[in-house]
Parts: structure tokens; sequence; C-alpha cells
């Protein structure tokens, strides 16, 4: 069995910044919220004072840095209203150029309208979160019987008689 070692030279070197732009992550933070505006989540998030980017959106957040101080402040922001602050990944860095609207000529930029049809339903799912936690009983599925295929084969005969007997007359 072999041993691994750090090397201390290795781990006191100054990360260049490509290595130091591929440690970080971009979550966004949307808050849909009675209690917390998402000028609220901002000051939450300055307040936890991590080093990262925040960029402040009409939904909530936009963070990025490295993936410990990022979930750091994400835990700080949703303390503020666990159900109701959601968080998603995001691929790009806020300003990225690949993203931008500015460097594309304006414009909504892609996935924004799959975002807010996704911010749009999350009142609904924090309010089934809130009566999870209070354990309030789900109502009983009143699901409609599926129909036997004998008298759905009956009634597909008895409107084709229905359509043949109205164009004889």
């Amino acid at each position: 069995m072999t041993s691994q070692t750090e090397n201390p030279a290795a781990t006191d070197a100054p990360e260049t910044e490509n290595e130091s732009k591929s440690n970080e992550i971009t979550k966004i933070i949307a808050v849909s919220s009675d209690k917390v505006l998402p000028a609220d989540a901002a000051q939450a998030a300055y307040a936890a004072g991590y080093p990262v980017s925040l960029k402040e959106t009409c939904y909530g957040l936009v963070i990025t840095g490295k993936e410990e101080n990022v979930n750091a402040v994400v835990k700080a922001v949703q303390a503020l209203d666990y159900n109701h602050i959601f968080v998603k990944d995001r691929g790009f860095p806020a300003g990225d150029k690949r993203r931008c609207r500015a460097t594309r000529n304006g414009g909504q930029r892609p996935g924004f309208y799959t975002l807010h049809a996704e911010i749009s339903r999350m009142g609904e799912v924090g309010e089934a979160l809130d009566d999870y936690d209070e354990g309030v009983q789900k109502a009983p599925a009143n699901w409609p019987k599926k129909p036997s295929s004998f008298k759905m084969e009956d009634f597909i005969n008895e409107t084709l008689n229905e359509d043949d007997s109205s164009k004889k007359e």
C-alpha cells in the first residue's frame, strides 16, 4: 500500500486565473415568499460575508464563487424562509459572454422563459412543503375509473350508427 503525501510547494502556489475559475460554481437563488423579498435575500447574502460574486435580479440572486463559499451563502439565505427560497445550479457565471445579452444585441437570454415558468410555480411548491412540514394529511386522489374496452366499443359503434343515420336523412 502506498501513502500519498502532499507537496507543500504545490499547495502554497497561487492559483492561476483559469484554475481559480474552474473551481467556481454558479447558483441561482429564486425567492417566492410572502415574508422575504429578493432584496432581503441579497442583504442576507452580503451579511454572510463570504467572498462570492453576487448579482441581484428581479427573482432573487445569481451567486458565483468557490463551491464551499457559495453553499454557505445559499444556506444563510435559505434560513430566511427555507420552503420558499429555491436554489438551482447555473452553468455560466453572471456576465459570461456566452450568455450575456449585451454581446448578443439584447433580447431574452436563452433559458429565461423556462426559468420564468419554474418561478411562477414555486409558490405552490412552497405551500405544499409548508403543508408537509405541518403534517397536513393529503386528500385522497379521486381518479376516474378506466372504462372497459367493451363499453368503449359499444360507444364507438353507437356513435358511428348515429352518424350513418343522420347522413341518410
